[in-house]
């Protein structure tokens, strides 16, 4: 890919520099911190559009939680104010290890990181605007190591992830008239499958192409990270994953695709300068005094502030930022009915992710979902974020500890 995006005056060349030297090394530092590298989900809550369909019993895409009697209670701890340091003793934390080796998403938790739990909830405000957020507070909600839980191919293909991605793109999504989509395995036809394959942003205004190239976007990377970490061989047990070239040129080569490929690609690259634009415009918000990335290990804690502001810092010096301000800036009354259409097509899309039938797939299509409906949230919100007080919590504008954990991973990946 070489060029400049549509709808930014930014070129490919430009971003790819950017965040090879700058961003990328830093936000991956960030990401092995205790603070961002635990996430609490619900991958129990049902689907909401449709009757489940089953879930997937391949082994890459199975949960096997720790039963709570084995969860350090600095976890349980995390949205109350009490903590206490009973721990358990270390044959039920072997147990829990063991039971968690059966299963791919692993949520064993270190020693030395259970006593970061202590009190994450001390920020957190339950109002969202974009999306529809897990209750925290659910039997069902549970804390993921997403280290130890890396998105890869896990094998969960077919009639159930498509349905997802149509549901997403048919009903939820603004988009170009017609667009050349995966071939339709739940509509028999006796030629074949149908796909359809002319582009036209004809009657499309900026905000509905933005809308459409972020959902494109965010499918484009989580495709490409299937294609990068993927299962190659499985041989006595021991599966070695990596690069699959041939998939990632199924998904993506211009003739595989009918000429779509690199316009997705295209699309990951909007959706990166989204998510950096939201970065720099709620620097104030973590630059006050008053806001900690609390684990409650105090040292660890500073390293944290100390890195994220930095890549702050980055994110200010960036000279080609998406505007935003040349979205919903037409006539009052329309821009905020545009906007709050814009607003319920995400928060369904978030909903969606509950229909996933694969649990890795989930978490982290609901991870990356909540971070852009954040990075969303933190575009429509710069006033507010202005006007915040430096001593005291904010009532205009609050970030929840997950949405937080959400944005920094989101564009991590």
């Amino acid at each position: 890919l070489t060029g400049v995006l549509d709808d930014c005056l930014c070129d490919i060349e430009s971003i790819d520099d950017f965040n090879t030297f700058k961003i990328f090394p830093k936000i991956q530092k960030l990401q092995e911190r205790d603070y961002f590298r635990y996430y609490k989900v619900n991958l129990k809550r049902p689907c909401p559009f449709w009757a489940d369909d089953g879930h997937c019993s391949i082994k890459d895409c199975h949960v096997e939680p720790c039963p709570e009697s084995k969860i350090p209670v600095g976890i349980k701890a995390g949205s109350s104010n009490k903590y206490s340091k009973a721990a358990n003793n270390s044959k039920e934390l072997e147990d829990c290890e063991q039971a968690n080796k059966l299963g791919a998403v692993n949520s064993t938790l270190s020693n030395q990181s259970k006593e970061a739990f202590i009190d994450w909830a001390r920020y957190d405000d339950s109002q969202d605007h974009f999306c529809e957020l897990d209750d925290e507070r659910s039997p069902d909600a549970q804390y993921v190591d997403l280290l130890l839980n890396p998105e890869r191919y896990t094998g969960y293909k077919g009639p159930s992830a498509w349905r997802v991605w149509n549901s997403i793109y048919e009903e939820n999504c603004f988009k170009p008239r017609s667009v050349y989509r995966p071939l339709n395995p739940l509509a028999p036809s006796r030629g074949g499958l149908v796909s359809v394959c002319h582009f036209s942003w004809t009657g499309l205004c900026l905000e509905k192409r933005v809308f459409y190239k972020l959902i494109s976007g965010l499918h484009a990377s989580i495709n490409l990270h299937l294609c990068a970490n993927y299962l190659l061989e499985e041989t006595w047990g021991k599966p070695r994953w990596g690069p699959n070239v041939k998939e990632f040129t199924r998904r993506f080569d211009p003739a595989e695709t009918k000429g779509e490929g690199p316009r997705r690609l295209k699309n990951l690259y909007f959706l990166y300068l989204i998510e950096l634009r939201a970065l720099s415009k709620v620097a104030p918000y973590f630059e006050r005094a008053v806001v900690d990335l609390y684990t409650g290990n105090g040292h660890e804690d500073a390293e944290s502030k100390a890195l994220l502001l930095d890549i702050f810092r980055d994110t200010k010096s960036f000279h080609m930022h998406f505007d935003e301000k040349s979205m919903f800036a037409g006539d009052k009354k329309g821009a905020k009915s545009l906007k709050e259409e814009f607003r319920l097509h995400f928060k369904n899309i978030s909903r969606i992710m509950d229909c996933v039938g694969c649990d890795k797939c989930r978490l982290w299509g609901k991870l990356q979902t909540q971070g852009l409906g954040t990075a969303l949230k933190i575009l429509f919100s710069e006033k507010e974020i202005q006007s915040l007080p430096e001593n005291s919590p904010s009532k205009g504008f609050q970030l929840t500890r997950q949405e937080i954990v959400a944005l920094v991973n989101a564009f991590g990946r």
